[in-house]
């Protein structure tokens, strides 16, 4: 957990560090890129709270997920198809049922835990009686 979070820190440091403009032409490639590589970061993280996080399985996942996104991007500007579209929808509906997953296991966590708190303050109600 730590070193994904150093990860992150080191990589916005470099990012306002190393500024770069995008051209016009590249921005639709770089924003697809950008949503398949969160898909697979809310993967990651859904996977680790499920306790079945394999760290080479999120590598492969987040330069492929994105190479392949920007890649069927630029297909269907060659054939002048909104690929992207198709991409973001696919995508887009992963991250929200990664979400989802996270969020259940939350609020699974959450009734355990105040399930735990009355189960106590019963235990110690009928010790006092």
């Amino acid at each position: 957990m730590w070193i994904a979070i150093g990860a992150a820190v080191v990589g916005i440091i470099l990012g306002i560090w190393m500024p770069y403009n995008l051209t016009p032409e590249m921005s639709p490639y770089v924003a697809i890129s950008i949503i398949a590589a969160l898909d697979s970061v809310f993967g990651g993280v859904a996977a680790h709270m499920k306790k079945t996080f394999n760290i080479t399985v999120f590598f492969t996942g987040f330069f492929s997920n994105a190479l392949l996104a920007a890649g069927l991007a630029y297909l269907g500007t060659v054939l002048g198809i909104n690929l992207a579209l198709a991409a973001i929808v696919i995508f887009g509906t992963r991250m929200f049922q990664n979400f989802a997953t996270m969020r259940h296991i939350l609020l699974e966590k959450l009734g355990k835990r105040q399930k735990k708190e009355v189960s106590a303050s019963e235990d110690k109600e009928n010790e006092e009686n």
